[in-house]
């Protein structure tokens, strides 16, 4: 068959990868190194994009939360009007987060919430609520000091064929990777943010990272129904990243995007078995579902075509 031309993956070549996976979490692998770069430094004081001013009071321990538990990378929010003003659209279907401010009022306003005495007169306020929108929220806006494209990733065509007959909703920006299962679509970086370690290029990088979120894409339950988990490290979330990480490296071989499971596959997983560690099969198991992930792509994505041989 030829090369260029997608096929479905064979059982065999999964199997040597698990393998090799787990050849390699014996022997004690290296740290795993996120492949991509933050957008600037870690997220200090939350700070309005428009104007330019640090959120407050409250609003700093809001916005904190709101990016710890969704996962922005981002510390810059605005309201809906202010990224309009700044060129820039909310995407539909993004969720907002909360602000509230304090306006002094004068006499001929409703009655104030409440006082404060200030050595003088009482000065009287009302609270109101605003929503805002994190910059990886919006398209058409740049942070400050957003690294340049250095590091270009290649276009590699089978996998790109892979991806776009899936018909999986994928957008580009930010500083995340995720599957976002309340939108069901795919986050990822710009490819330019991509970079290489000593035992990936760029272009592998990339790739993993998306083939990787596209075997979460598969779990959602009009899909294949697995079990997510609903906080990170808990037993449901590491089982899907395991699914998730070996569906990646089976993908990878399949669509040559590397020759050899990487050492950043096997330290990944290495963290997640900890969690897993009272199940000695976890990874098998995973390995099974694995599959099934990496197969169901394939059938959507080319079902007319017989499998390699």
């Amino acid at each position: 068959m030829n090369s260029g031309v997608l096929s479905k993956p064979r059982i065999d070549i999964h199997r040597a990868v698990t393998e090799k996976i787990v050849a390699a979490i014996e022997a004690g692998a290296g740290e795993f190194v996120m492949p991509w770069h933050r957008m600037g430094p870690r997220i200090g004081r939350p700070m309005n994009a428009a104007t330019g001013n640090r959120y407050r009071g409250v609003n700093v321990v809001a916005l904190w939360a709101e990016a710890t538990l969704v996962g922005f990378g981002s510390g810059h929010w605005a309201s809906y009007l202010q990224w309009q003003g700044l060129g820039a659209q909310v995407r539909q279907g993004e969720r907002s987060s909360t602000v509230v401010f304090y306006r002094e009022i004068e006499p001929e306003d409703p009655p104030a919430l409440f006082s404060v005495e200030e050595s003088g007169p009482a000065k009287r306020f009302v609270v109101r609520a605003s929503p805002v929108f994190n910059s990886e929220q919006v398209d058409g806006w740049r942070p400050p000091g957003q690294p340049d494209v250095t590091n270009p990733v290649e276009t590699l065509g089978r996998v790109d064929r892979l991806v776009v007959g899936t018909e999986a909703s994928i957008r580009h920006g930010g500083t995340l990777a995720c599957y976002r299962q309340e939108l069901d679509r795919i986050d990822l970086p710009e490819r330019g943010l991509f970079v290489g370690t000593s035992t990936i290029t760029p272009t592998e990088s990339y790739y993993a990272t998306l083939l990787h979120e596209l075997v979460h894409w598969t779990g959602a339950k009009h899909r294949l129904d697995r079990t997510f988990g609903s906080r990170f490290g808990d037993a449901a979330y590491a089982a899907e990243e395991l699914v998730a990480e070996i569906g990646a490296a089976f993908l990878c071989a399949d669509l040559n995007v590397s020759n050899e499971p990487r050492q950043d596959h096997a330290a990944y997983l290495s963290y997640w078995l900890q969690i897993l560690k009272s199940d000695t099969k976890a990874i098998f198991t995973a390995a099974r579902l694995a599959t099934q992930a990496s197969d169901y792509l394939f059938e959507r994505a080319v079902p007319e075509l017989e499998p390699a041989i």
